[in-house]
C-alpha cells in the first residue's frame, strides 16, 4: 500500500516555513498522543504517521530529496529491507522530538511519567554505506546483500552492560535522569534541571561491567544485511534502512543504515531522468536507401527500421523502453539518435561515384527537388 503524502498528512503546503510545520506536528501529536488515546489503535498509528512526516520535513536535507524524488527518496519506498520511518516506534518519537513534546516526553500535562520522566534513551549513530548498481539493476529493482562493520549488542550481557545483566537505579537521580536544583535569588527561589551526571541520562546504571563490552552493552562485529533496492533509483539518491545502523550502549534505540546510490556508466547508453539516449551510426547509402539496424536497450538488442531518405540528427523514440519512475509513475523512452557517417578514405571507383552522385539534383540540400534520370545514370557507370 502506497504511503500518504506527507505535506497531506501534516495539512500543509510544500512551500511551508519550518515554524509552520512544527506548529502543525505539535497540533496533530497533541490530538493523537497515546496518552490522550488509550488503546485507540487508529489513534496510534496516526500518532506514527504524523512524526514520520515531521522527522522528514523538518530536516532541509530529507525535505529536499523528498521533494525530488518523493518517498523513495527518503527510504519510503514500498518492498522489503525496511526502508522508511514507518518502522518507528514510541521510543523512537519520544526519544527524537521530546522538544516538541515541551520536554520528557508530555504534551500540556499528560504523558510525562508514563515515559520515565526525564530518562535519556541513548541512540546508536548511523551508518553510510555506497551501493553500486549498473543499469539493469536501476531499472529492475534488486536485492544486495551488504557486509557491514558495526557495533551491535554484547551477546554476553545482551546490551545491558553488566555482568549479571541486571542494572541499578542511579542513587543521584533515583532513576529519573535529572537532577534538580533549586537556587534561591533576588526574584525567590528558581528552579533548574539538568542531565544526571551519574547516569548520563539513563536511570541506570553499571555495577558489575560485562567482561566482553565493558560495560558498554555493544561490540565490534560484521553482519549481513540484506536490501530491496527499488526499480528507478538515481545517482545521489539515499535510502535509509531503519534500526540497521550502530547499535547504542546499554539497549537504546539503534542508528539507520543510509544508502547512497551509486550508478555504473553504461558503454552505449546515457541516462537523463527516465529517458535512455543511443547513438547511432549508418552510412550514408543505407540513410539513403533505407535499412534495418539493431540497437541495445536495458534488457536485449532490437531492431528498428531507418525509413529511406533518413536525415542525420533524426531522433527515433522507442516507446517504455527506458527507465521506470521511481514513483511508479509510468516508464521512460528509449531516444535514437540518427548519425550518418561520412566516409573519410575513399577508393578512385568509390570517388567516381560520389561525382556521378554530386551531379545529380537529387543531392543538392532540398528535399522537395526531384529529376529523373539519376539510376539510370548510376547503371551506366556499373555496367
Amino acid at each position: 500500500m502506497s504511503k500518504r503524502d506527507y505535506y497531506e498528512i501534516l495539512g500543509i503546503s510544500k512551500g511551508a516555513s519550518d515554524d509552520e510545520i512544527k506548529k502543525a506536528y505539535r497540533k496533530l501529536a497533541i490530538k493523537y498522543h497515546p496518552d490522550k488515546n488509550p488503546d485507540d489503535k487508529t489513534a496510534e498509528d496516526k500518532f506514527k504517521e504524523a512524526a514520520e512526516a515531521y522527522e522528514v520535513l523538518s530536516n532541509p536535507e530529507k525535505r529536499q530529496r523528498y521533494n525530488q524524488y518523493g518517498h523513495a527518496g527518503v527510504g519510503g519506498a514500498s518492498g522489503g529491507g525496511g526502508f522508511g520511518g514507518g518502522g518507528m516506534n514510541m521510543d523512537d518519537i519520544f526519544s527524537q522530538f521530546g522538544d516538541i513534546f515541551g520536554g520528557g516526553g508530555g504534551f500540556g500535562g499528560f504523558g510525562g511519567s508514563s515515559r520515565g520522566g526525564g530518562r535519556r534513551v541513548m541512540r546508536g549513530s548511523n551508518l553510510r554505506v555506497k551501493v553500486k548498481l549498473n543499469l539493469q539493476e536501476v531499472a529492475k529493482g534488486v536485492e544486495k546483500k551488504l557486509k557491514v562493520n558495526k557495533f551491535v549488542s554484547c551477546g554476553t550481557c545482551k546490551g545491558s552492560g553488566a555482568k549479571n545483566g541486571q542494572l541499578e537505579t542511579c542513587k543521584l537521580c533515583g532513576g529519573s535522569g535529572v537532577q534538580v536544583r533549586t537556587q534561591q535569588t533576588f526574584l525567590g527561589a528558581m528552579q533548574t534541571q539538568t542531565t544526571c551526571s551519574g547516569c548520563n541520562g539513563e536511570g541506570k546504571t553499571v555495577k558489575d561491567k560485562c567482561n566482553t563490552c565493558h560495560g558498554d552493552g555493544i561490540v565490534r562485529a560484521e553482519e549481513v544485511i540484506s536490501i530491496n533496492i527499488p526499480a528507478g533509483v538515481a545517482e545521489g539518491m539515499q535510502l535509509s534502512v531503519g534500526g540497521k545502523g550502530n547499535a547504542a550502549p546499554r539497549g537504546g534505540i539503534n542508528g539507520d543504515l543510509l544508502v547512497l546510490i551509486e550508478e555504473e556508466e553504461h558503454l552505449e547508453l546515457k541516462r537523463d531522468g527516465n529517458n535512455l539516449f543511443y547513438d547511432s551510426y549508418v552510412n550514408f547509402a543505407d540513410a539513403a536507401l533505407g535499412t534495418s539496424i539493431e540497437i541495445p536497450t536495458v534488457d536485449a538488442k532490437v531492431k528498428i527500421k531507418i525509413e529511406p531518405g533518413t536525415q542525420s540528427g533524426k531522433v527515433l523514440r522507442l516507446k517504455g523502453k527506458g527507465l521506470p519512475d521511481v514513483n511508479s509513475y509510468g516508464t521512460g523512452d528509449l531516444l535514437v539518435n540518427i548519425n550518418v557517417w561520412t566516409p573519410q578514405h575513399l577508393s578512385a571507383e568509390e570517388k567516381k561515384a560520389l561525382e556521378l552522385l554530386r551531379a545529380s539534383k537529387n543531392f543538392e540540400p532540398n528535399p522537395n527537388r526531384k529529376e529523373k534520370g539519376f539510376f539510370d545514370r548510376m547503371k551506366e557507370y556499373f555496367e
